[in-house]
């Protein structure tokens, strides 16, 4: 019974731990034993008073850079943006470099104990150890602080339910502007399951149920739709909108590539568009989005569209199965397709002009009350301001 309880409690643990949001780290160290690192969660700040700052990280006995670390006598903690899990993956040993060594996958400088740091993390702090102690399975290291490295900007790489994620900013309660009646409001299908679903939630958080009439369709469809007035107001990219059609940027949506894990291009931190130009590729096909993917291998060669799926979630998936990359511009939160397959999203390296967001009305229009409201509401969401 004691050893069943036992059992319990330790699942209990592990489960309940799992419910805890952490920041995703790499240390590293590097000295008279050699270079080594490992991807840890368990990191906290101890004290920031005394002769130096002090903090402490958890690494597993049989993890060899535990050992590597108390000879060496330092280490580096690194913590990740929300853009590198992929060196996370690789210090975790889930992804493997082509030369077997961990530090290829990112490019590195040595901190002030000679401990590599990756060149752009969210922030770094590079450390002696000051003690060190086996609890359970882990090694304990505390370390004083001999120098950090702060980014200018990005958010934190977080671990939580056994999958990555990224912070998102809760703004306080704001005071209701104006109750929202009956809308009419079209969104195009690549992206309003992405969108839609968190305006109205917080819609209804901070004015109550609203009665929405909702239209999903393409481009072209939307258009026919606002000007025939079906709908009042529609979310559409700012391509071809015509005179008729006003145009709100709610936001800008940069062009990232989408990979199958097991792709080798899913090891680099950004891919060249010459570098997909001869690789098959799975085109979203609607309007505008294929039109504006294809344009911008212009001057660079014809890319080579081995499939065209209608629907962002298709595209997803036969990209996870390895049958060629795409692009595309909307980021769902989860990088698994539908059947559960991994994907792997790395931005583009080449500077290209990127598509915005925008809410459309037609011009002749005035809004409603409804829709007006809507339309403040969207822009407090958005953190934009009516002009």
């Amino acid at each position: 019974m004691e050893g069943g309880a036992d059992i319990d409690l330790r699942g209990q643990f592990l489960q309940g731990m799992s419910c805890a949001a952490n920041t995703v780290n790499v240390v590293t160290t590097d000295g008279v034993a050699g270079r080594a690192g490992v991807t840890v969660s368990a990191m906290a700040s101890v004290s920031a008073d005394g002769d130096a700052p002090t903090m402490l990280v958890c690494v597993h006995h049989l993890a060899a850079a535990a050992q590597t670390i108390l000879d060496n006598g330092c280490f580096c903690t690194n913590i990740l943006r929300d853009d590198q899990s992929f060196i996370s993956d690789t210090f975790a040993g889930r992804l493997t470099t082509k030369d077997g060594d961990k530090f290829s996958c990112a490019d590195w400088m040595a901190m002030k104990t000679g401990a590599p740091r990756v060149k752009d993390p969210l922030t770094a702090f590079d450390c002696r150890v000051k003690s060190s102690e086996r609890v359970g399975t882990h090694f304990v290291f505390v370390g004083e602080v001999q120098e950090i490295f702060v980014a200018s900007g990005g958010n934190p790489l977080i671990f939580a339910n056994r999958s990555y994620g990224s912070p998102v900013t809760i703004s306080p309660p704001r005071k209701k502007r104006a109750e929202i009646g009956s809308l009419k409001i079209g969104t195009l299908h690549t992206f309003g399951p992405y969108l839609l679903p968190s305006i109205i939630r917080k819609l209804q958080d901070e004015v109550g149920p609203v009665d929405l009439d909702l239209h999903e369709g393409d481009q072209r469809e939307l258009l026919e739709l606002l000007r025939a007035g079906t709908i009042d107001l529609a979310f559409l990219y700012d391509f071809d909108l015509g005179s008729d059609v006003t145009a709100l940027t709610i936001a800008e949506l940069p062009t990232y590539v989408l990979l199958a894990e097991s792709d080798p291009l899913a090891l680099s931190r950004s891919v060249a568009l010459e570098d997909l130009v001869s690789r098959p590729m799975v085109l979203l096909d609607a309007s505008p989005s294929r039109d504006y993917f294809l344009s911008l291998f212009d001057g660079i060669g014809e890319p080579q569209v081995a499939y065209r799926a209608g629907t962002f979630e298709m595209v997803r998936g036969m990209v996870a199965h390895g049958l060629g990359y795409s692009l595309l511009a909307t980021k769902p939160a989860s990088a698994m397709s539908y059947d559960g397959k991994a994907l792997v999203m790395r931005p583009l390296a080449d500077a290209v002009e990127t598509s915005s967001l925008v809410l459309s009305q037609r011009r002749d229009v005035k809004l409603n009350k409804p829709t007006e409201a809507f339309v403040w509401h969207c822009l407090q969401i958005f953190g934009l301001e009516m002009d």
